[in-house]
């Protein structure tokens, strides 16, 4: 089962594993990770449960590298940086959105730096 986002300086777990879907199974609306096919309940419940926490994971995790390449792409030093309306235009975000997302980029990327490359 999937573990919430740690906070800054706890360890990151690794959310359960998404089993990805053969192609024929995914072009099927009905079909969802096999769900469907689920009979029992509490299983359902269970896997169902597994696979919100997981996707809720990945969605945090996937905001967290947004936020840190936001902030890579606004960074002064950069020639070709962008300004934040140019990265909310690129990520579909509003202007104020995406300069909350450069900041936390840069807190992310700090933090990063002082505890070393491998975390991330």
């Amino acid at each position: 089962m999937a573990e919430p986002t740690p906070r800054r300086n706890e360890p990151r777990l690794r959310p359960a594993p998404l089993l990805f879907e053969p192609a024929e199974a995914a072009s099927d609306p009905e079909h969802f990770f096999d769900l469907e096919s689920i009979d029992d309940p509490r299983t359902l419940l269970a896997r169902a449960t597994e696979l919100t926490q997981a996707f809720r994971a990945a969605a945090d995790r996937a905001v967290e590298f947004q936020a840190m390449a936001a902030a890579q792409l606004a960074d002064p030093r950069r020639f070709d940086r962008l300004t934040s309306a140019d990265i909310a235009e690129q990520a579909e975000w509003t202007e104020d959105y995406a300069k909350k997302m450069v900041e936390f980029g840069r807190d992310l990327l700090r933090g990063v730096e002082a505890r070393g490359p491998d975390i991330v």
